[in-house]
């Protein structure tokens, strides 16, 4: 009887084991990111009637309303000052300052995700939410409240945001406060678009968030945080290889087909 249970109990445990560990195949830019490339003849493409387009919409300082072709609506480093129409399904928050989060959300928001953990956990997001993938990767923050505030660094305090959604790969970097290593690029993959603070004070330096911005080789960036640095001082530091695009309108609309093909800082109205 005994030995009947161990092998019911090894036999149910290989049936589960597969299934956790494959959870994050669920994301695609993971996927592709680690895919080798392939070459698919012109007489095989599908095209598509319409390519699905998503809207992404500078509110101010680091949220963006990022609005799905199924519906869904997003809204990045939420704290509820900054809104524009209706109500976000999800939002997404960091506990930089209060100016990225907020304790007491609408209670009509149905998904609050926070880029901490609680009990000194590092916060794990991995949810599917209509037409969109959302996941997170944690990054260390800078203390700026109790004991070694100002110096010390709480390891996975943060997160970096990714939103998976019509083909295309949204990244948001969050109040960064450090350089990211192979391990962060590898649990990032591939992105299309990448919103990126470049305050060069409060986050990091412009210096390093340039080079993150140079590493990831997104096809569009979007900057945040933008009020304390020059954007031409940003431009001269991540190089002649990016375009530089400044609109008059707050929203950016956009599908795979119709990224850039060289990479374009994208300049949205607002501050």
């Amino acid at each position: 009887m005994l030995r009947s249970l161990v092998a019911a109990t090894v036999f149910l445990g290989w049936l589960i084991t597969p299934a956790a560990a494959a959870e994050p195949l669920r994301s695609e830019c993971l996927a592709m990111a680690n895919a080798p490339p392939r070459a698919i003849p012109v007489g095989l493409r599908r095209v598509a009637a319409k390519p699905e387009e998503v809207a992404i919409t500078y509110v101010g300082h680091s949220t963006y309303y990022i609005d799905t072709p199924g519906g869904v609506r997003i809204a990045t480093d939420f704290n509820g000052a900054y809104r524009t129409g209706r109500l976000p399904d999800v939002v997404t928050m960091n506990r930089a300052h209060s100016t990225h989060y907020t304790l007491f959300p609408d209670p009509k928001i149905e998904h609050v995700l926070h880029g901490w953990g609680e009990d000194g956990q590092p916060a794990h997001v991995g949810l599917r939410v209509g037409d969109v993938y959302i996941r997170n990767v944690t990054t260390d923050i800078r203390r700026y409240w109790g004991e070694g505030a100002g110096g010390e660094m709480i390891k996975d305090g943060n997160s970096i945001f990714i939103f998976e959604v019509a083909g295309l790969c949204i990244g948001h970097l969050g109040h960064l406060h450090h350089k990211l290593d192979e391990t962060h690029f590898a649990a990032i993959g591939r992105l299309d678009i990448v919103m990126v603070p470049i305050d060069g004070t409060y986050t990091m330096s412009l210096d390093g968030v340039s080079e993150i911005t140079k590493r990831l080789r997104a096809s569009v960036v979007l900057p945040m945080h933008r009020f304390a640095t020059p954007l031409d001082e940003f431009m001269r530091l991540i190089g002649q290889q990016f375009q530089i695009d400044q609109r008059s309108e707050r929203t950016l609309k956009i599908s795979r087909e119709t990224l850039p093909a060289t990479p374009t800082v994208i300049i949205l109205d607002g501050v």
